[in-house]
């Protein structure tokens, strides 16, 4: 067994079963729905959360704040263990700062032990799939420094492609404008976007119709997996509330990559992530060429 501890933000959209299973503790990120506030744990059903954004329900989230991650921290500290400890992409939340003010004031209460906070430049199952590399290697006897160093240097080879179906979320969070969303929602414009080298997400492509960003999305995959055609990794999808636009790019996929047959798993997007892309969101992630833009 490690003598270390590997953690990640709820954001890492795994399911609670999935988490326990490999080992990896989790910080939960908050939100809050009509007024409302609930912990990023699963304690509201993730069906109702979609349902409620689809009527019309306001949502917004908050990270986890200082005092929290030395709560989450400190149990481990007491029990003799160090830490691994991968943060939400900073491109996408600051959540890094508070969880490194909370490492700087606890390696003060317990210098022998060890508190690193890395960077995932990572989002939603993207990032879920990075911890599942981390646990195997864990598992395999990767010592923390060596995993440390391990994590820097492989993070940007998981690859993230997203796209929506819905126009109305990239708009209320500022990444489209309001007439470019009535246009493009008159002409079902559906978005395909990648988290790039400094964990920010971008707009690629434009496609009409949601048949068409599908298979640019399979297409992508293709481009850029491990072996093209012969990619025979790990690959995870995460949707919200559209679960046969997940299943029809598992599809293309599988046609395109015979060996992904069968393995590609499905998570849905979590509360936190899934207030900022709501309903009719898409992602796939992969290993793959290293993302340099």
């Amino acid at each position: 067994m490690a003598d270390y501890v590997i953690s990640c933000c709820s954001t890492a959209d795994l399911n609670g079963e999935h988490f326990a299973k490999r080992d990896i503790k989790k910080v939960c990120f908050h939100f809050e729905i009509d007024g409302k506030q609930y912990l990023d744990n699963g304690e509201y059903p993730i069906g109702d959360f979609y349902q409620s954004m689809a009527k019309g329900a306001m949502t917004k989230t908050s990270q986890v704040n200082t005092e929290e991650y030395i709560e989450h921290f400190k149990s481990f500290l007491e029990a003799g263990k160090d830490i691994l400890h991968l943060t939400l992409s900073s491109g996408i939340s600051g959540s890094i700062n508070s969880a490194n003010v909370a490492a700087d004031i606890l390696s003060d209460e317990f210098p022998d032990r060890k508190i690193y906070i890395v960077d995932s430049l990572a989002a939603s199952s993207g990032y879920g799939l990075l911890m599942d590399a981390i646990a195997d290697k864990r598992d395999e006897g990767m010592g923390l420094e060596e995993l440390k160093a391990w994590v820097e240097e492989h993070r940007l080879e998981l690859n993230h492609w997203f796209f929506t179906t819905d126009l109305t979320y990239l708009v209320r969070g500022g990444r489209v404008s309001k007439a470019a969303g009535i246009v493009g929602g008159a002409l079902k414009i559906c978005p395909l976007l990648n988290v790039d080298h400094e964990g920010k997400l971008i707009p690629r492509a434009k496609l009409r119709g949601k048949h068409a960003v599908i298979k640019a999305a399979a297409n992508k995959m293709l481009e850029c997996a491990d072996g093209g055609s012969y990619y025979d990794g790990k690959c995870y999808i995460s949707q919200s509330a559209c679960r046969d636009d997940a299943e029809a790019l598992i599809a293309e996929v599988e046609q395109l990559i015979p060996a992904m047959k069968g393995k590609i798993e499905v998570y849905d997007i979590g509360t936190t992530i899934g207030s900022h892309t709501g309903p009719g969101t898409v992602a796939i992630f992969f290993w793959g060429k290293k993302r340099v833009d």
